[in-house]
């Protein structure tokens, strides 16, 4: 499908495309193969398009006539979405290499929904184009940051179980993910800002620079919360840490307390004739009493010098 901006968008098709007016069109990769050549497309740019890209961190291409990239866009159903993007004078090419949820239509309406016809320009359909891809970021960030928040009350509380390292895993998986994410679209941002081939108005750069802006910040929120994230990860360990010199303080204590007893038995447990309680008829009581004894001791010192 191709929309022409004339004061209003018009359905065109591919040869009545006319270079004074822009031009916004969302192709698939076959259609993509059959119209390049007419475009001044490079046929290494066009062979990219043919199969989704693995990586989230694509290098921009700029050529002398356009610019090229591809996208790796997070869907709604836990997959990505894989889209090509072709930036000339007065054409947005959107090439739908990979749609998971059926998602990439809806971006052209979200972008139409923003910019009004009339005022349509290539630094703006790219710019609202941008921002309708980040449009929740705002949501995602929030949510991680509430349940950091919520995992690090649990190690306050000593209420953290043998999942929270898989949750925390998790988080930091969810984090680099949209991290790489909005870090492609920054390069694209900063290549685009630089303007190299001309392809927009100079006057029409603040639309470009104003997108940067905002991936920066997003890109700081989240480096801020990876780190939030390695400090809990630190924290837990640290409390697991506390929880083991806790234990072994119990254990030590127990076998300080009871280690008078061991030495009682090898004594006794010796059996010579000469020992004096051996034939003593209240020599078994006597035992059982001293050993009550010092466990009774060691107790109430334990007690006053704070070892439990």
């Amino acid at each position: 499908m191709f929309y022409k901006a004339d004061g209003s968008l018009t359905e065109i098709a591919f040869d009545e495309i006319d270079e004074s007016f822009l031009t916004i069109g969302i192709i698939g990769s076959d259609e993509l193969t059959k119209i390049s050549p007419a475009l001044g497309f490079s046929n290494q740019t066009v062979e990219k398009c043919k199969s989704a890209n693995p990586l989230f961190r694509t290098e921009v291409e700029v050529h002398g006539e356009y610019t090229f990239t591809e996208l790796k866009v997070p869907s709604e159903n836990g997959g990505s979405d894989h889209i090509a993007l072709f930036l000339k004078k007065n054409l947005i090419l959107i090439v739908d290499i990979l749609d998971t949820d059926g998602s990439t239509a809806d971006i052209f309406r979200k972008v139409s929904s923003r910019v009004p016809a009339e005022k349509m320009n290539p630094a703006k359909i790219v710019s609202a184009f941008m921002e309708s891809l980040v449009s929740d970021s705002g949501a995602i960030i929030e949510t991680a940051r509430n349940k950091l928040v919520e995992m690090e009350e649990k190690i306050v509380n000593n209420e953290a179980d043998e999942t929270f390292n898989i949750e925390l895993l998790d988080i930091k998986k969810d984090l680099l993910k949209f991290n790489n994410y909005y870090e492609q679209l920054l390069d694209i941002a900063e290549t685009l800002s630089d303007n190299d081939n001309d392809i927009i108005a100079h006057g029409d750069l603040i639309y470009i620079s104003n997108l940067q802006s905002k991936m920066e910040r997003i890109i700081n929120d989240i480096d801020s919360l990876e780190n939030s994230a390695d400090h809990l990860g630190d924290a837990y360990s640290s409390s697991l840490d506390l929880k083991l010199n806790h234990s072994m303080k119990i254990f030590t204590v127990i076998t300080t307390i009871f280690f008078p007893l061991t030495i009682i038995v090898g004594w006794y447990g010796m059996n010579f004739e000469s020992m004096p309680e051996f034939r003593w008829k209240f020599g078994y009581i006597y035992v059982i009493a001293l050993s009550v004894m010092i466990v009774t001791a060691l107790v109430i010192y334990g007690k006053k010098k704070k070892w439990f």
